[in-house]
């Protein structure tokens, strides 16, 4: 078994040992995640449905969409915890289809965070 310090000087080489193992083993790794994930449907479900998957995703989803932050924790408290848009003040939902469902307001060209807003008020801010 290497040593902390070996790995440590040897980044590089482990790097590329995993690289070239992943190559000649990729299909059967690939067939081992699959056989994983058929087997473990109900773990992935649950762990879907907690918190902190929520939560992760969210913040990914932000970062994907170029939104910019210093703290992405403080913000998703934020977004979590405004329950009515700041800008007509109609009682926020969860969920993908309503006009009253929570959004992220912000500037496309900065990616700075304006306000949480209704769906309704978010599309017609420019």
């Amino acid at each position: 078994m290497p040593t902390k310090e070996w790995l440590e000087k040897n980044k590089d080489k482990m790097k590329d040992y995993k690289n070239q193992y992943y190559q000649n083993n990729k299909e059967k790794i690939k067939q081992q995640q699959k056989d994983w994930r058929e087997n473990n449907k109900d773990k992935i479900k649950d762990y879907e449905q907690t918190e902190k998957r929520k939560k992760t995703k969210r913040i990914s989803s932000w970062k994907r969409n170029g939104i910019i932050c210093d703290d992405y924790n403080k913000l998703y408290e934020k977004y979590i915890n405004t329950k009515n848009c700041e800008e007509c003040n109609v009682e926020l939902v969860e969920g993908n289809k309503s006009n009253d469902r929570r959004c992220l307001d912000h500037d496309h060209e900065t990616g700075l965070v304006r306000n949480v807003l209704c769906n309704k008020c978010n599309v017609l801010r420019k």
